[in-house]
């Protein structure tokens, strides 16, 4: 494991308690439930399967996925906050593990979540986890990505009251929507919506669908 995964996860380790109960509420924005409501049509619609809530934390969000009636589960780097996450949702599993490297079957996922967990990954590390999300999904499985807009990165050494060490990244749309392109990852929908207190800059969601292969394997055909 990397220095930077080493330090992200012992800092989501040392915060995991205090940030499950600060963010316990912060589900309740209207077009970010929108778009978890989007992406659960489009997982039923498609006849329904496993979902994964990659990069789960204490798994706030899994179990909102569950209520919207699918087959969720987590996985979070962080042994911490999976072991809030299975204290919290005891019917639910969650599993320790990284998202570059992910101990999953080909094509065994109907959905894959990604609500703000690429936030310590630099964009141009990007392409090797939306590759790996790709391989996972099944053919017409969808992703929804979560993230922070702009193009700057934040050090955080403060948070959740504890002493961190992390790195944050804002990422433009256009940029992600390039790269999930790039991965085979179809754009089906795009929404940014502007910053909500006590967020400092707008936030985007894009939903996307596992088609053929990527442009370059394509095109080496």
């Amino acid at each position: 494991m990397t220095t930077r995964l080493n330090a992200t996860r012992t800092s989501y380790d040392t915060v995991a308690a205090d940030y499950a109960e600060l963010l316990k509420d912060e589900l309740g924005r209207p077009l970010d439930m929108a778009m978890l409501a989007a992406f659960a049509e489009r997982v039923r619609a498609g006849g329904g399967g496993t979902v994964a809530d990659l990069g789960c934390g204490p798994g706030r969000v899994t179990v909102h996925l569950e209520r919207l009636g699918l087959d969720a589960f987590g996985i979070d780097l962080s042994p911490g906050m999976v072991a809030v996450a299975r204290r919290t949702h005891p019917h639910l599993r969650f599993e320790v593990g990284t998202m570059t490297g992910l101990d999953l079957g080909d094509g065994t996922l109907a959905g894959a979540l990604v609500w703000y967990s690429t936030v310590h990954t630099p964009i141009d590390e990007l392409p090797v986890m939306l590759a790996e999300f790709r391989r996972v999904l099944a053919p017409g499985g969808h992703l929804l990505i979560a993230f922070k807009v702009g193009d700057e990165q934040v050090r955080l050494e403060h948070a959740y009251g504890h002493a961190v060490d992390l790195d944050v990244h804002r990422f433009p749309p256009e940029r992600v929507a390039g790269l999930l392109w790039a991965a085979g990852l179809s754009e089906v929908a795009r929404l940014v919506r502007e910053a909500e207190a006590p967020e400092k800059t707008p936030q985007a969601f894009i939903l996307a669908r596992r088609t053929g292969d990527p442009p370059s394997v394509a095109t080496a055909l």
